[in-house]
């Protein structure tokens, strides 16, 4: 059986971040009709350079925001302009399925449609559904049986919405600014205090009662095969190309075969160094409970990145670049990210440093110097595209 590992990418930094991880697709959205209209995106006539970079790695366009009847022109020359791209539009709106139809365009059906059963399963099939993302809400059991219906894809990493499925209105009713057309303004991850009418304060244990902590699947993994889930969709179109690079990396080893128990405790390690909110099964074994809402302000992350400085010269050869420090420091054994449009995100530790000719131990703001990297700075990637105008961040323990 072959499994197959959707990405998140909200740029071309976390498309090629998500590609070198090992991502048997990607799926993004436009500057319109998307939820995740916060990310950078893409525009229609990146298409052709997006499909050049992705080569054999399928490419999904979302569609899957509510649509009123003014966008419906501007949506069809959309789907006109794709169909000749990408593999296949997510959408759940009846507007966008019919456009789908009607040119011909495969589709996936969102998880915004929340189908939980077997018929609205076999009816979106009938539609021509190739694949239907399934409500979050489902447990493995339920799963089991839709996934005898038709192919069905699940989240298995990221963000969980206290509405489940994005059906919140917190957002328009306090700003204007609607989550199901991608501008949600996450009240849900602020810190809450309860009156009653008489305006006594209720005494809680957690005042982020409604910022719920991201899903981590990786423990189950071949729980979730055995249910019949076919695609594995990590969440975070807003977030980082490490971000987007590590996460990716630990479900493909997962995908690809059955992890050890020690193996699993490392890649949840490794989950842990990006941002995240601390780790929930979400509803996959049933409700969750009080224990799957976030402590966490700015992100239970291990790891945090600080700008430092920007590669202008690479030497493939001898594997130097010559770094100007915009700001910080940086020495010998440190770790970085080197991070661009072109290579996505590269973990690299510093071998060595040279400054005027000498080789020291650390470089500071100001200076320009010529760093070596570890063996991981390697791979056709590179042979094409070189360091040059990599931006370096400094990995730092939280």
């Amino acid at each position: 059986m072959e499994y197959e590992l959707l990405a998140p990418v909200g740029d071309f930094r976390s498309l090629r971040s998500a590609i070198e991880a090992g991502a048997d697709a990607v799926y993004f959205g436009l500057k319109e009709f998307n939820m995740r209209d916060a990310a950078r995106n893409f525009s229609l006539r990146g298409l052709r350079k997006i499909r050049k970079i992705c080569g054999k790695v399928k490419m999904y366009l979302t569609l899957n925001v509510v649509v009123y009847d003014s966008e419906l022109k501007k949506l069809e020359r959309i789907v006109k302009k794709a169909k000749d791209y990408v593999d296949a539009i997510v959408c759940w709106d009846m507007a966008v399925i019919e456009l789908c139809r009607r040119y011909n365009v495969p589709f996936h059906v969102s998880t915004q449609a929340s189908v939980s059963n077997v018929a609205a399963a076999k009816f979106y099939k009938k539609l021509g559904a190739r694949r239907i993302v399934l409500a979050r809400e489902l447990n493995l059991k339920q799963i089991k049986k839709i996934s005898k219906v038709v192919g069905v894809e699940c989240f298995c990493h990221g963000a969980m919405c206290v509405a489940v499925s994005g059906r919140c209105f917190m957002s328009q009713y306090t700003y204007g600014s609607s989550a199901n057309r991608g501008k949600c303004a996450q009240l849900c991850r602020r810190s809450w205090k309860i009156f009653d009418d008489d305006g006594k304060e209720l005494r809680l244990e957690n005042s982020r009662v409604m910022s719920a902590k991201d899903l981590c699947a990786l423990p189950f993994v071949d729980k979730m095969k055995k249910a019949g889930v076919v695609a594995f969709k990590i969440e975070g179109r807003n977030r980082s190309p490490e971000y987007v690079s590590v996460v990716t990396s630990v479900y493909r080893k997962a995908l690809d075969r059955k992890l050890s128990r020690s193996e699993i405790l490392e890649g949840v390690g490794n989950l842990k160094r990006v941002y995240n909110r601390g780790f929930s099964a979400g509803f996959f074994f049933g409700t969750p409970t009080a224990d799957d809402f976030s402590w966490s302000e700015n992100g239970e992350q291990s790891e945090r990145k600080e700008f430092i400085g920007k590669v202008y010269k690479y030497w493939p050869r001898i594997g130097v670049c010559s770094v100007r420090m915009n700001t910080g420091r940086v020495k010998v054994g440190d770790e970085v990210y080197l991070i661009s449009d072109l290579v996505g995100c590269i973990r690299a530790v510093v071998k060595s440093i040279e400054f005027e000719g000498n080789r020291v131990g650390g470089a500071k703001k100001g200076e320009e110097v010529g760093i070596a990297f570890g063996d991981e700075v390697t791979g056709d990637i590179l042979q094409v595209t070189g360091l040059k105008g990599c931006e370096v961040y400094l990995i730092k323990k939280k």
